[in-house]
């Protein structure tokens, strides 16, 4: 009785404020109009035809044998990076957490490692992997005198991927290892149990679940990934790259709609068992902190090899970074090796650099802090609020995450190119600048939600409720009382948000029009043309520009926020 009488006053002082109830409204439209809507028309066009109901669409495609294809060689890929990711992800971690590093230059490589995943393109390594490994590559062809060496294809995709993804994993567990009691392991040793042996019965136990999720969010990103199937697949066919062609190369908008609404179904199958499955059963299995500090292993029989092991694998990463500047300085990639800037003018000079970096820029930059101020205001609706349509703003809010880029893309081209909107205000959406900044709120919007989510369950609600009783409006109370104390939050939800713009390749690649260059479709276009000096200076410069931002809210977050210094990857 008590709750239902709670629950009712929650109503009443919700209705009785304006601002907060259109609020919730206009986010409800925003979400169904832009994330929503172009997912059903994607069904709408798969399922119905001028005859009514049909699976004719999907027959068809899947009569395609190079489709077919495409599927099994997209849940191979997934299957192994996820594996490989975890598996290396966890060593990483495992390290971090129990391994006494005897060096700072450890904790630096570690740190590295694990930001520059976030600060570069999506499709870094696989131009690094080309240059160091195919046939005019620096090791294959120079070093070990191997002069058909190709890395396109399946083994090409699987490196490429493993070592973009793995530091997400690393992320994942080092938390997790983290929050393991120490007692519970040292109780096993005290029986006499080997190191191993604890490992495998009491540690390993009580990852499972969240090395589980590790997997699935890996295997999620391996199958939706686009830019590094495309430049370094060669012809490896698989779903994104699939749907791509067949929208560019083929014409079929509604065969690729079709093909789109199968890679949705798998990766949003994947996402309801690792959202809601997984990941819940990983927070149970291990709550709260540590009761007290870790011993950590010194022992050096296991301390070196974890260490060199370790070490070795974050150097090459870090190495092929670095080899993308490099490639930008060359005259001739595999021919010509001496140093020159002739890339560098000519991305300016010849190639439209400055328009390129201008409309990149300044796209992000809007969209920057929109993703923010929405990803906070949704999160204290969520955390703060009681009211029917939380469910379904949280769960909309948090869907753009298992939407693979290629397939939003296509639901933009069908349901604002065409569609019910295919007359009026919202098909002169199609072909602007304003559609891509929605792309890019859409596509950063879980990442800064979850951020905003975990810091604002931190917050006593007494601290608000004080400021209500005495007068203020909920517009009021959340821009001088919440927001502050989530600033960090909002301000990392700000520059990841404008990394991912920038950085982003496989929703706006079958958006972007002439009107608009952007940095990250030149980059994709030079390297298939293999173009490599012009796509290094380009991706040179982009990677500049990313970390200079990481940097900037660093020191931000240091000098005037409410916490130590953190970065989008922590």
């Amino acid at each position: 009785m008590a709750k239902s009488q709670s629950a009712s006053l929650d109503r009443k002082k919700l209705f009785g404020d304006p601002i907060t109830v259109t609020t919730i409204a206009v986010l409800i439209v925003f979400l169904t109009v832009f994330i929503l809507y172009p997912l059903a028309i994607l069904l709408v066009d798969s399922f119905i035809s001028e005859s009514g109901l049909t699976l004719a669409t999907f027959k068809r495609v899947m009569a395609l044998s190079n489709f077919r294809r495409a599927i099994s060689n997209t849940l191979k890929v997934g299957f192994l990076v996820g594996i490989a990711s975890s598996l290396i992800g966890l060593l990483f971690a495992y390290v971090e957490v129990y391994v006494q590093l005897r060096t700072k230059f450890m904790e630096g490589l570690f740190k590295v490692v694990s930001i520059l995943p976030v600060v570069s393109p999506p499709f870094v390594l696989s131009l690094s992997m080309i240059m160091l490994f195919g046939k005019a590559g620096i090791i294959t062809r120079f070093l070990l005198h191997i002069y058909d060496n190709s890395v396109y294809g399946f083994w090409g995709i699987v490196i490429v991927q493993t070592l973009t993804f793995f530091p997400v994993c690393y992320m994942m567990l080092k938390g997790l290892l983290k929050n393991i009691d120490p007692s519970l392991e040292e109780a096993a040793r005290d029986m006499g149990a080997s190191r191993f042996k604890v490992f495998l019965t009491v540690t390993f136990p009580l990852i499972l679940p969240g090395l589980g999720n590790a997997f699935l969010v890996t295997f999620i990103e391996s199958i939706a990934d686009f830019a590094n199937p495309m430049i370094i697949g060669g012809s490896y066919d698989t779903l994104a790259t699939t749907i791509y062609l067949q929208i560019t190369g083929a014409y079929d908008k509604q065969g690729a709609a079709a093909m789109a609404v199968v890679l949705l179904a798998i990766t949003l199958a994947m996402f309801i068992v690792q959202k809601y499955y997984l990941e819940a059963k990983s927070t149970a299995t291990l709550t709260g902190k540590a009761s007290r500090e870790r011993m950590l292993i010194t022992d050096k029989s296991v301390t070196i090899p974890l260490s060199i092991a370790c070490s070795a694998l974050a150097v090459f990463v870090i190495l092929m970074y670095i080899c993308v500047p490099f490639g930008a300085m060359f005259r001739t990639w595999g021919y010509d090796f001496h140093l020159t800037f002739k890339w560098f003018g000519q991305v300016f000079t010849k190639y439209k650099g400055f328009k390129a970096f201008k409309d990149s820029f300044i796209l992000s930059l809007i969209s920057a802090p929109i993703t923010a101020l929405l990803s906070m205001i949704i999160s204290y609706l969520v955390v703060k609020r009681k009211f029917k349509a939380k469910g379904f703003i949280e769960a909309v809010s948090m869907l753009a995450m298992a939407v693979p880029g290629t397939v939003l893309g296509i639901g933009y081209i069908r349901g604002f190119a065409g569609g019910i909107f295919g007359s009026g205000i919202l098909q002169g959406l199609y072909g602007t600048g304003a559609i891509l900044v929605i792309v890019f709120i859409v596509r950063s919007l879980p990442t800064g939600t979850r951020s905003g989510i975990s810091a604002l369950r931190q917050i006593d609600k007494s601290i608000e409720e004080s400021a209500y009783d005495m007068g203020a409006d909920s517009f009021r109370v959340f821009m001088t009382v919440t927001l502050p104390l989530i600033k960090d939050s909002f301000l990392s939800g700000f520059v990841t948000s404008f990394v991912r713009s920038i950085t982003a390749i496989s929703a706006i690649i079958l958006l972007v029009t002439p009107s608009y260059l952007l940095i990250t479709v030149q980059i994709n276009e030079f390297a298939e043309k293999g173009a490599y000096g012009i796509a290094c200076a380009f991706a040179s410069i982009l990677i500049l520009i990313t970390y200079s931002a990481v940097l900037i809210m660093n020191l931000v977050i240091k000098y005037f926020g409410t916490s130590r210094k953190i970065g989008p990857a922590e």
